[in-house]
């Protein structure tokens, strides 16, 4: 067996194992070796965050053909989606995986391409090689977890790397879960053509996001023709003739249904890529969203790291960049460097319009006990959303009524994520909602909807 030693081996070469490698080899001068067993690059540009919106924008413009081009007078026929032009359209958007290995190798770094596993702390066996290192990066990853449906094992179900290789449309899509995913992949085939149908267990679509601005979000779904029903779960699905049924049992016991369907999608939820490492073999401890680490993303294994989905933190490509670039100054400079903080994180769901939230939900702040208030300024109000004819969208901020800083803002809107990320800065700098009220800003622009939200705080809400 063939045996290498370097001063930092990357189990992944997605988003977190890139950041960190390149971070050690720049910064530390680092031997560097990154192992990968199914695509260089990760998910992120290969089958998610960059495919998947290249879909999301051919939908949205087949839907404003199809919906607006008339009204503001543009004549053109009816928008039909050629749904394999849009996936050869997608794969025009990728790195061939040669090229990927080929870059690495080129930034000075060792690839290995095959199935790492520990055979103790200090070393990870993949294909014929046995390498050592002194500090070790855990970065697989996470798949889509299956949820437990009677007959799932028996159907050709997809996820949002496999629904992004159709090549027609399916008649009838039903998807499970409604979070981002779900979400987005649920209104672009909608957007095609298809009939789709969300089913989830919680109340509410988009967890974890203010609830009255998921609500707005639904409305806006449901108008659109997509068919949400929350509270329940599939409990199973079958063949019948020439298509499929599923079984949809409300959470809190009660009636059944079945839904006929064509294709059904997965995305309730992601499963971390742990389970070929050998974790116990280096002693690694594990809990239920994937390896347990600190503040630093230290596992309880001196010199081993984890850092991304893998870890269960906070699933989104720019954290598990961040979450690398502190394990390694770690590293380097143990307990000297940054901890992880993610209560200014600002996230959003990418459907039409966006769903984007930074801080605190109302509910959050009241359990922490903030002496909170909102303020809600409607979408419809503000100008530039009259020119696309839209009516469902809002921007919320929540505040702390004595010191009058903003905890959260939430925004459902075109263009709610730049809104949002670019507001996250003040809000880390302890932004109050006095000073949102009194900024300039550009008219007419989506983003002024948070000047006027803010503006009601100062007439209802005096400090």
């Amino acid at each position: 067996m063939k045996s290498e030693h370097y001063d930092l081996v990357v189990i992944g070469a997605g988003s977190a194992a890139r950041d960190g490698a390149n971070k050690a080899a720049k910064e530390h001068g680092a031997k560097v070796a990154l192992i990968e067993r199914e695509r260089w690059g990760g998910s992120c540009p290969n089958v998610a965050c960059t495919p998947t919106k290249a879909y999301l924008v051919a939908a949205d413009l087949a839907h404003e053909i199809n919906t607006l081009a008339n009204e503001l007078g543009i004549e053109v026929g009816p928008a039909t989606t050629n749904l394999a032009k849009v996936k050869a359209r997608k794969e025009t958007l990728k790195k061939p995986q040669p090229k990927w290995v080929e870059d690495l190798q080129a930034a000075g770094f060792d690839t290995y391409g095959g199935t790492a596993s520990f055979a103790d702390p200090r070393t990870v066996r993949v294909g014929d090689a046995e390498l050592t290192a002194d500090k070790i990066l855990i970065a697989t990853g996470s798949r889509t977890a299956v949820p437990p449906i009677d007959g799932i094992e028996e159907l050709d179900w997809l996820d949002h790397v496999s629904a992004l290789e159709l090549e027609e449309l399916p008649e009838r899509l039903l998807i499970v879960g409604a979070g981002a995913v779900g979400l987005e992949l649920g209104q672009a085939f909608s957007r095609f053509g298809s009939q789709v149908t969300l089913v989830d267990a919680l109340d509410e679509i988009a967890p974890n996001t203010d609830q009255h601005a998921a609500k707005e979000l639904r409305d806006a779904l449901e108008e659109e023709g997509i068919r949400i029903i929350l509270g329940s779960f599939v409990t199973k699905v079958a063949a019948r003739a020439r298509t499929h049924v599923a079984t949809i049992a409300p959470r809190g016991g009660g009636m059944e249904q079945e839904i006929e369907f064509d294709r059904l999608l997965l995305a309730s939820g992601r499963r971390p890529n742990i389970e070929e490492l050998k974790l116990e073999a280096a002693g690694v401890e594990t809990y239920k969203l994937g390896i347990a680490v600190d503040e630093r993303m230290r596992t309880n294994v001196p010199g081993i790291w984890a850092a991304g989905d893998v870890n269960g933190q906070a699933q989104f490509t720019p954290v598990a960049q961040y979450q690398a670039r502190i394990a390694v100054e770690d590293m380097y400079h143990p307990g000297e460097g940054p901890s992880a903080d993610y209560s200014v994180l600002p996230t959003a769901i990418f459907t039409d319009p966006e769903l984007a939230g930074v801080g605190l939900t109302a509910m959050e702040a009241e359990e922490r006990g903030f002496e909170c208030e909102t303020v809600i300024h409607p979408l419809k109000y503000v100008r530039r959303a009259s020119y696309i004819d839209a009516k469902h969208g809002l921007y919320k901020i929540v505040f702390d009524r004595p010191s009058r800083r903003v905890l959260g803002l939430h925004v459902v809107s075109r263009g709610a994520s730049d809104i949002v990320q670019g507001l996250s800065i003040a809000m880390r700098l302890g932004v109050t909602v006095d000073e949102l009220a009194r900024a300039h800003h550009v008219f007419p622009t989506f983003g002024e909807g948070v000047k006027a939200a803010a503006e009601q705080a100062r007439v209802t809400v005096p400090a």
